[in-house]
């Protein structure tokens, strides 16, 4: 419970922002301090929900002024959940979630606390996308800032690619309008060197041709399909077009239609994903994925690319609990197809999932004016998702670190860091995942945050 004295310095920040400063006791602090991943439990002092910048500098100026940490949720959505912060300040900035588009520019702004489906939604209804990931409530800042897979890697490379400018609150309270003329640096970290630098306030896209009809690609395969599957499928993606993009997943079936009930709880193999390019090539482009087996159902076929961007959605509820790890491979060689169909056979829940997201095409690309993002040469990601209801957290978290670790021993690649367990290896995760980058980006955190304010995300020492 709040003491006397710091009731009066909240109410001293309430009368300085617009949005609700909530402290515990509160209607509506619990839910504000909770995140998307049931296993995250953390008491936030105060979470600050901005309506603005304002709110925004103000929040952060009474953390500052307290010593108090400072945590920035946009979506909540991060596994680690790193948008709260135990006794410090969360600046909540879902209520700024407004999208506008600029047709003439061929640009999306929106604001922090947007998530995925609010830039679809609005995006789509001139035919126009930028790329996102793949699960429609992640918040669109933490996604990008990261880097951001999904649907249209391949085609259109990643979300920090097509970020082409930025508000930020910088930790001296300062807002700074970041483009490629303004404030340069702050926008090539931005694009994949994580949140350690400010409150990124809106983030403006690139906005591309696509849809609103695409070929949506996702065929399932009793799990005995998945070790000759995952051979043809490293075949497709050594010379498949940009325009296709797929993963690769050893999972369970699920328990209602359209997949035949005899199939129901048992392990499959599925490949999914999308050909964004002319509707008329998509049967030549994904024949062979779709024919790696006798396949339990074959649900491909043409659908609105907004039905593509909500595939996942059912899957992801609020309140289960998710630990994510990954690393980037260079090879999906017999070994390696041996050590995952393994482990997939061993999944403690069977909601977890092994997962290979077949990289390349334009994510391997720079955009103009570089990025903070590296690992660009890599024709893999292996994505281990440990998802499960109920206490049983220690095994289900070992099984997916036991994965990784034995993928590491080969592959020291680095880890793509929205799918980054709890960040529990701290900075020494960093370097092999930055590379040649990291160096620059511990230069600029001592420009724009010497006093690493920002620290409660994957943190970045200043260099």
């Amino acid at each position: 419970m709040a003491t006397e004295t710091s009731v009066a310095q909240y109410d001293e920040l309430r009368s300085s922002v617009r949005g609700a400063v909530l402290v515990e006791g509160d209607d509506g602090y619990e839910e504000a301090a909770k995140v998307w991943n049931g296993m995250i439990e953390r008491r936030p002092a105060a979470v600050v929900r901005c309506t603005g910048n304002a709110d925004v500098i103000a929040a952060l100026g009474f953390a500052r002024t307290h010593g108090l940490p400072v945590s920035v949720r946009g979506g909540g959505h991060n596994v680690a959940g790193n948008a709260l912060v135990d006794d410090g300040i969360v600046i909540d900035l879902s209520p700024m979630n407004g999208v506008r588009i600029d047709l003439e520019r061929r640009t999306v702004r929106a604001g922090g606390g947007a998530v995925l489906a609010d830039l679809d939604h609005e995006t789509q209804a001139f035919g126009l996308a930028t790329p996102l990931g793949a699960v429609p409530r992640t918040g669109i800042g933490g996604l990008t800032l990261h880097g951001g897979m999904g649907f249209l890697t391949r085609r259109l490379g990643l979300s920090c690619d097509n970020l082409v400018a930025a508000d930020v609150v910088t930790a001296d309270g300062r807002l700074l309008q970041v483009d490629e003329q303004s404030h340069p640096d702050l926008l090539w970290a931005l694009r994949g060197g994580g949140g350690n630098f400010g409150v990124v306030t809106s983030l403006e896209y690139r906005l591309h041709e696509v849809g609103p009809e695409v070929f949506l690609l996702m065929t399932i395969y009793p799990a005995a399909a998945a070790e000759d599957g995952l051979r043809v499928f490293d075949e497709v993606f050594a010379q498949a077009p940009d325009e296709l993009m797929a993963l690769a997943i050893l999972w369970t079936a699920g328990h209602e239609d359209p997949v035949p009930e005899e199939w129901w709880g048992e392990p499959i193999f599925v490949v999914v994903g999308a050909w964004s390019g002319p509707l008329d090539a998509a049967e030549g482009a994904t024949r062979r994925l779709r024919e790696l087996a006798t396949p339990i159902i074959d649900l491909s076929g043409p659908v609105p690319f907004l039905a593509v961007q909500q595939l996942f959605d059912p899957e992801y509820p609020d309140g289960r609990h998710y630990y994510w790890k990954s690393i980037y491979i260079d090879a999906l060689d017999d070994e390696v197809i041996a050590l995952l169909t393994a482990s997939a056979a061993q999944r403690p829940s069977p909601l977890s999932s092994v997962d290979v997201w077949a990289l390349g095409g334009a994510m391997s690309r720079e955009p103009a004016g570089g990025s903070a993002f590296a690992r660009r040469g890599d024709p893999y990601l292996i994505g281990v998702e440990a998802n499960w209801d109920g206490p049983e957290d220690e095994a289900n978290v070992e099984w997916a670190r036991a994965l990784i670790a034995e993928l590491a021993e080969r592959f020291p690649g680095g880890t793509y860091l929205n799918f980054g367990g709890f960040a529990e290896e701290g900075q020494a995760a960093l370097p092999e995942t930055y590379g040649a980058n990291f160096g620059r980006l511990r230069e600029l955190k001592a420009t724009y945050d010497p006093d690493n304010v920002f620290s409660s995300t994957f943190n970045i020492a200043a260099g």
